[in-house]
């Protein structure tokens, strides 16, 4: 696995990603996700696709690797070369080990994924944590040994001068 270079921020120039941040990032997250999925799910399965009584859970091998595999190829795929999706990228969010501050490794990477559907099984409790937590992990997060921060200084903007 190829390892980005990170700078060490100094403690005071970071942050915990908090309950509502992340939640704004998953939004965005999920929208992506639809503008991709559904047009390939409705090209392979028409518009009834979408008549649930017609479908099912899954409709057939097609909606599980569209519905299921690809989401979590690319968000896994971001989480290891730019240690957030989209949706972190833009609050300036990014994933890293909880005990060094560097990248996570592509094992801790997979098991925070799927840490999301354990976490979601008692009613969320497990994603809601961010909210309470001091480190503001979710059970994903512990499973995993990651924390979400976000640089609160922003790089200063350096002009080459011609």
């Amino acid at each position: 696995m190829q390892q980005q270079d990170q700078q060490q921020l100094p403690q005071e120039d970071i942050e915990y990603a908090g309950f509502w941040m992340r939640t704004g990032a998953c939004i965005i997250d999920s929208i992506l996700i639809v503008i991709v999925t559904f047009p390939l799910l409705i090209s392979v399965y028409g518009w009834s696709y979408l008549d649930a009584a017609q479908t099912g859970l899954v409709a057939g091998p097609a909606d599980f690797l569209i519905s299921w595999v690809l989401p979590a190829v690319a968000v896994i795929a971001f989480w290891v070369y730019r240690q957030a999706t989209p949706g972190k990228m833009a609050i300036s969010a990014r994933i890293v080990d909880a005990e060094t501050g560097e990248a996570p490794s592509t094992g801790q990477l997979v098991g925070r994924y799927f840490g999301y559907f354990l976490a979601s099984i008692p009613l969320g409790l497990g994603i809601l944590w961010v909210a309470f937590d001091k480190r503001k992990q979710g059970w994903h997060d512990k499973l995993a040994g990651t924390v979400v921060i976000r640089q609160t200084r922003p790089e200063p903007v350096r002009f080459d001068r011609a």
